[in-house]
């Protein structure tokens, strides 16, 4: 996935259902990385969730998390409380959004 090698097994309904406590990240340099991966996991009728997530034909979870908003999160104080606030109201992250938010 990505370059990385995952391997993923069918444990069946009982006792291993897959839930979303398993999940892919991807972190994206910018608007158009961004808008890649989340169109091409989302945008085929599949699930758009909050704050970057997706789910996949197949259910699985993916963040779809720009670096910037990365950024702001390990920034910590201020700057990742209004990072997180503007992420908030997301489903798909808006770069441009988020960097707005981090200046203040």
């Amino acid at each position: 996935m990505l370059g990385i090698p995952c391997i993923g097994l069918n444990g069946g309904p009982v006792p291993f259902k897959h839930n979303e406590a398993f999940s892919f990240q991807i972190e994206t340099e910018d608007q158009a990385e961004t808008d890649r991966y989340w169109y091409a996991i989302a945008g085929n009728g599949d699930q758009e969730s909050a704050c970057g997530w997706c789910k996949d034909k197949w259910g699985i979870s993916w963040q779809i998390s720009p670096r910037t908003l990365n950024d702001a999160m390990k920034a910590g104080g201020a700057e990742a409380q209004r990072a997180f606030a503007a992420m908030m109201a997301m489903k798909k992250i808006d770069v441009a959004r988020i960097d707005a938010a981090r200046r203040g």
